[in-house]
């Protein structure tokens, strides 16, 4: 999946798989030119939070909605089942 407004809309009208949340986040990530340590300044998480979220093994939500403001993106596309 590539990621774009798009996606990032359409993924937003229902709830996701926690690996499609993972992918998701490290695309964004990529994209956003972020690097794990990057990301993890920004949201004030730790490098081993972030790697959790995009191995889909942490989807907090408190975390996901530090993720997407940093990222840039709506937080209810990172909704998850």
């Amino acid at each position: 999946m590539t990621v774009s407004m798009k996606n990032f809309h359409a993924s937003s009208e229902n709830t996701l798989a926690p690996n499609q949340v993972a992918v998701l986040v490290a695309e964004a990530r990529q994209a956003a030119g972020y690097s794990v340590e990057d990301l993890s300044v920004t949201t004030g998480l730790v490098n081993d939070e972030i790697v959790s979220i995009e191995n889909g093994t942490d989807l907090d939500p408190g975390k996901l909605k530090r993720v997407a403001a940093a990222l840039k993106v709506p937080v209810g596309t990172l909704r998850h089942a």
